[in-house]
């Protein structure tokens, strides 16, 4: 377990004491950070998805984190499950120690620019020495992080050359790709529910661009699969730039650069305990990559894979996770669907009409001690959370994987492991 350096007991009653402050301009400060930091270091903005920092997800996680960490500044040890996603993230992008200082500068400077002459020098000093504690956390558990992704069988540092070896259209707005070395050699093996950054330059954009996709298929092959949602698809938004540039662009033959695999949201498959895999749209890629991995090792383990869709033009993987159920004893493979399609009922591609509800979870989940992985778009996430809650599903048993911005379903902690991740 890694060491946190003790702050001194007048440094944390300062830290606390700007709690309520924190949370009232939270979103203030670190959106005027952003601004402040990638006006002075442009390079920087390589390493942040630009959707995330738009749509202001970015600037609410971060603010939600800080509020966090000062609420917990008299136990920071409480968070290090959050800090080791978090490291997650930061290892397969790509941070580094040299840029700690450079945030930690920036924050401060918007923390003193947003809350004027209430940032008295006591509580920017205080937050100075805090924010020295926790980046130090930060640098030590990633540097295990890079270590262990280099050292490790097939594993490699940085990003690596993989060839699009298929390209599959899964779905009217899901499409995998499956991706071999370039250099014909080992790759690194990875837990079900891993992902890996993805590096791509667009055509006439100036900053490199990194997106984290699930990994989609069970350890163990020569191969990585990513199967990727076309943003915005749906909503009669434009395309988001990389993911329509992977279904437009990207053809076999091309070559993608990847991280080693990373993240935290891992099935446990020491034991036997029963689990649920639960998912909406393309929260599905993990889960995928679980129910195959329970097929492959362990098939008599009972396991429900439930998966809700718009209908079945919009459902990827559906005829190949009922073809899992037919060799797996213990799988059992449940679809919801919101808006079925015509050919959808005459076939009968689902099982329910609508949304997954808590009476229906119930008659599904296969065990009242049963483990749960959720993952899909937040507000089903959010709801999903709350209906396990409601039938009696203790929070210590739902882990789930947020797509974006770490986060906490659990609303009483904001700095939760986004997926106790």
């Amino acid at each position: 377990m890694e060491e946190i350096m003790m702050l001194n007991q007048q440094t944390i009653a300062v830290i606390q004491s700007t709690v309520p402050v924190l949370k009232e301009y939270g979103t203030a400060i670190t959106g005027r950070f952003y601004e402040r930091m990638f006006e002075a270091h442009p390079e920087l903005l390589n390493l942040f998805n630009h959707a995330n920092q738009k749509q202001g997800r970015q600037r609410e996680a971060l603010a939600n984190a800080v509020y966090a960490a000062a609420l917990h500044i008299d136990k920071l040890e409480q968070i290090l499950p959050a800090v080791r996603h978090i490291a997650q993230k930061h290892r397969s992008l790509g941070v580094k120690p040299e840029q700690y200082p450079i945030v930690g500068r920036h924050l401060l400077a918007a923390i003193k620019e947003v809350l004027g002459d209430a940032a008295t020098d006591e509580i920017l000093e205080a937050w100075a020495d805090a924010y020295g504690v926790i980046a130090d956390v930060f640098i030590s558990v990633e540097q295990s992080m890079y270590e262990q992704a280099e050292s490790q069988p097939g594993g490699w540092e940085g990003f690596r050359p993989f060839v699009v070896d298929k390209k599959i259209v899964e779905s009217d707005v899901i499409t995998s790709f499956y991706l071999l070395p370039q250099d014909g050699s080992d790759i690194a093996l990875f837990e079900p529910g891993q992902y890996v950054s993805v590096k791509i330059d667009l055509e006439g954009n100036e900053h490199t661009h990194l997106r984290q996709y699930s990994l989609s298929d069970a350890p163990g092959k020569p191969y990585y699969r990513i199967s990727v949602k076309r943003e915005g698809s749906l909503a009669g938004k434009p395309s988001g730039k990389v993911s329509g540039n992977l279904h437009d662009r990207v053809a076999e033959g091309d070559v993608l650069w990847l991280s080693a695999p990373a993240g935290e949201f891992k099935l446990e498959t020491k034991g036997e305990t029963p689990v649920m895999l639960l998912s909406g749209g393309v929260g599905l890629t993990p889960m995928v990559s679980m129910a195959n991995t329970l097929a492959e090792r362990q098939p008599n383990r009972r396991a429900a894979f439930v998966h809700a869709a718009l209908n079945g033009n919009t459902h990827a993987m559906r005829d190949a996770m009922l073809q899992l159920q037919e060799k797996s004893p213990g799988l059992s493979v449940h679809y919801c669907y919101a808006e079925p399609t015509p050919e959808d009922r005459e076939l009968e591609r689902y099982d329910k009409e609508g949304v997954i509800d808590a009476s229906w979870l119930k008659t599904l989940l296969p065990d009242p001690d049963a483990v749960v992985y959720l993952c899909g778009p937040v507000p089903f996430m959010k709801t999903m959370f709350a209906a396990l809650q409601s039938i009696g599903v203790a929070e210590s048993r739902i882990h789930y994987e947020f797509f974006g911005p770490a986060g906490s379903l659990a609303q009483e902690d904001l700095l939760a492991p986004a997926g106790s991740k």
